[in-house]
């Protein structure tokens, strides 16, 4: 969501709609510097300044006042006025060092904290490692939402202030698990400590322990949430009715090839080579460089083929850039997610099954690695040259994944309506016939 600008006060902030991922701010009218945080979970008042040095800008920085559940808008309102005027005087509010009164009585700033801010550091390490290494842009974001949402009021604040009193990171990230759940909190911790160890290598004053290390961890576990061969019909006959084509084709040929459902979105028919059956996947995780083909069997090629074809039909403008076109600002599918009660398993959860499916189709583990791009580990990675198994020897492992989904529906495919209209032979090019009339603009 966009940034807005509105009188606070306590009504007009209930009202403000929570944003289903990242946040925004919600600007005061009345004195400037002064809004909300609007984030996934809570919403915080916060005050924005420029220190200044000799009459020059030194630094922008952000103050945290406190969660609006917590403090009322004119209590908020009131501390706000007191950080602009002490940020006006060159003076951080958060900073706990003072000056004593100087000879007419009055407080004046103490000397500002030197050092590289947690903004600096993360600029840095974004710019020179996360740009340069060919970090994806989801990657990026979720990194950023990391250190300008969830750290926001340490963004100016000298990453040494936070070595030398590492208890504040802890009680930091014992806060947003209470606020924002344990893995959310883990999450940003690993963003700062890389930040803070990136920063070491080139800021000699930073202390060599990294202040992250004081934290107690919270315990995380991998969900299961995997189909099993017993289940697949069970979830196709779920898909089967779903009323958009083009999401019924995305969540199957996410289930048969096991590829993050980000990447798979921005899949175009260029990528697609028929000839040696293989889909390239241009931007997975890890940026570019980790760029791969999926081999592709009988059942994902005439997915893929349906998904053209109902595409054609339905965005034909789109359809010419996207195998995965929709009517959104980008062009191509960009939410996947469905109402459980509708469709039980999507995204990553059938990436997921496609790794439990693998097993039970017998390929083995270092195939199926290969197969979902996964890092081999070990020495013998670095013998292995992937392309040389990917005409035969993949694909034969690819098809019989395939083969293991298909078998689950047994012979439900001829009897059953929904299935047969969907999945059976020569049924696509009826559909469509029968479809292409009924067919309007879709949301994504």
């Amino acid at each position: 969501m966009t940034d807005i600008r509105l009188l606070l006060n306590d009504k007009a902030i209930a009202r403000l709609p929570n944003p289903e991922s990242g946040w925004y701010l919600a600007r005061d009218t009345e004195l400037k510097g002064f809004f909300v945080v609007v984030g996934k979970r809570k919403k915080t008042f916060t005050v924005q300044g420029d220190l200044r040095q000799g009459g020059k800008r030194t630094s922008t920085i952000r103050v945290s006042i406190g969660d609006v559940c917590e403090v009322s808008t004119r209590a908020a309102r009131a501390t706000a006025r007191d950080y602009l005027l002490q940020i006006s005087r060159g003076l951080h509010p958060n900073s706990a060092k003072r000056s004593e009164n100087s000879s007419d009585g009055s407080r004046i700033a103490a000397a500002q904290p030197t050092g590289v801010t947690l903004r600096a550091a993360w600029e840095r390490y974004r710019d020179a490692h996360m740009v340069r290494k060919g970090r994806s842009e989801g990657t990026i974001d979720s990194y950023r939402d990391h250190v300008e949402r969830i750290f926001v009021e340490w963004l100016d604040i000298p990453l040494k202030d936070l070595a030398d009193d590492p208890g504040q990171v802890s009680r930091k990230h014992d806060a947003i698990t209470r606020s924002n759940g344990p893995y959310i909190a883990n999450g940003s911790m690993r963003t700062l400590r890389a930040i803070y160890n990136h920063a070491l290598k080139t800021n000699r004053e930073l202390p060599a322990n990294n202040p992250v290390n004081a934290i107690d961890w919270n315990g995380e576990k991998r969900r299961d949430t995997a189909l099993g061969a017993t289940d697949v019909k069970g979830w196709l006959l779920q898909l089967a009715p779903m009323d958009n084509p083009i999401r019924r084709e995305f969540h199957l040929f996410t289930l048969l090839s096991g590829c993050r459902p980000a990447a798979l979105k921005e899949v175009k028919p260029e990528h697609i080579d028929l000839r040696r059956r293989m889909l390239r996947i241009p931007k997975p995780k890890g940026g570019s460089k980790r760029a791969f083909d999926i081999p592709l069997s009988r059942e994902m090629i005439l997915c893929l083929s349906r998904a053209l074809r109902f595409g054609r039909v339905m965005y034909p403008a789109n359809a010419e850039k996207w195998v995965f076109p929709a009517n959104s600002a980008v062009g191509h599918l960009v939410e996947q997610k469905e109402d459980r009660d509708v469709l039980s398993k999507w995204g990553n959860d059938l990436r997921q099954s496609y790794r439990t499916l693998a097993t039970m189709a017998g390929v083995s583990e270092f195939d199926a690695r290969l197969l979902m791009n996964h890092a081999i580990p070990g020495v013998n990675a670095g013998y292995i040259t992937r392309h040389k198994l990917l005409e035969n020897h993949l694909r034969s492992q690819q098809q019989a994944i395939s083969t293991v989904i298909f078998a689950a529906l047994g012979d439900a495919v001829n009897t059953n309506d929904l299935l047969h209209r969907w999945l059976g032979r020569g049924v696509t090019r009826r559909t469509l016939l029968e479809a292409t009339e009924d067919f309007s603009p879709r949301s994504c």
